[in-house]
């Protein structure tokens, strides 16, 4: 049902206004040639951002998609850039359109409008470095999503003090969900939860070397915890943001009812 044949429907008494927008939010995407069909009301449909996977694309393909998602919302967040990509948006877009993590592969562009802001707040962890790529992604997706964040960094359980001393820091902010990236063992996300009263979100990083390695020691690690956690996929930095997003949101909106 095109858009022209519910706006009828609506005149015509023939549905109702609550119906006529979920029809319009389900069937609503705009067409970039023959490469894409962007989902523009995903984030008023499911309250997630529609987003560009850059990976398997090419970078004129990247920048098509990129330009048009941003003449329908705004702003695009694009993940797992590659030099190649990052060189054709940067040809493309001012400088002041660009948003880039120097730690990550995930970048957002935007002609200026602002992301929203809804009052949650996600903490983002990591037990070491090399985790800090797929945790930055994380953390753009949910400032995407409204939220305020928070990055301690280089935390792991081998040298235990480090998380010991960041913890104040986390206790004020106050965060409403916390995600943890950690590769080798993934021991981290099972310790935050033993330590925090909120949610928290293991992000398995696939590094690390021998018979656990590529992440897969890490996952099960975190599928096997002790302790209250949620686990996504090997490196979905996307998902576990967007869901700590979620969660932290939902708190927000409850707190602006009080």
């Amino acid at each position: 049902m095109d858009l022209k044949n519910i706006l009828n429907r609506v005149r015509n008494n023939e549905t109702d206004l609550d119906t006529a927008e979920a029809q319009i939010r389900s069937a609503g995407y705009v067409s970039v040639s023959d490469i894409a069909k962007i989902d523009i009301f995903r984030k008023h449909r499911t309250g997630i951002m529609e987003a560009i996977l850059a990976e398997g694309k090419a970078p004129e393909d990247v920048v098509k998609i990129a330009e048009t998602q941003i003449a329908a919302t705004g702003r695009v967040l694009i993940t797992r850039l590659s030099d190649p990509h990052r060189d054709a948006l940067s040809a493309r877009f001012r400088s002041e359109a660009l948003e880039w993590s120097l730690h990550s592969t995930a970048a957002v562009v935007h002609d200026g409008t602002p992301a929203p802001r809804t009052g949650g707040v996600v903490a983002i962890m990591t037990a070491g470095t090399a985790d800090i790529d797929v945790a930055e992604e994380a953390r753009l997706v949910a400032a995407e999503m409204g939220c305020e964040t928070l990055a301690i960094y280089d935390v792991g359980v081998a040298g235990l003090h480090r998380l010991i001393g960041e913890m104040h820091r986390l206790k004020e902010k106050k965060p409403d969900a916390v995600v943890v990236a950690a590769g080798r063992e993934g021991t981290l996300p099972t310790v935050v939860s033993g330590l925090l009263d909120v949610p928290v979100i293991g992000l398995p990083v696939s590094t690390g070397y021998g018979a656990g390695a590529k992440g897969e020691a890490a996952l099960l690690s975190m599928l096997q915890s002790c302790s209250v956690i949620s686990v996504v996929n090997i490196d979905a930095g996307f998902v576990a943001g967007a869901f700590a997003a979620r969660i932290a949101n939902t708190v927000a909106a409850a707190r602006d009812k009080k």
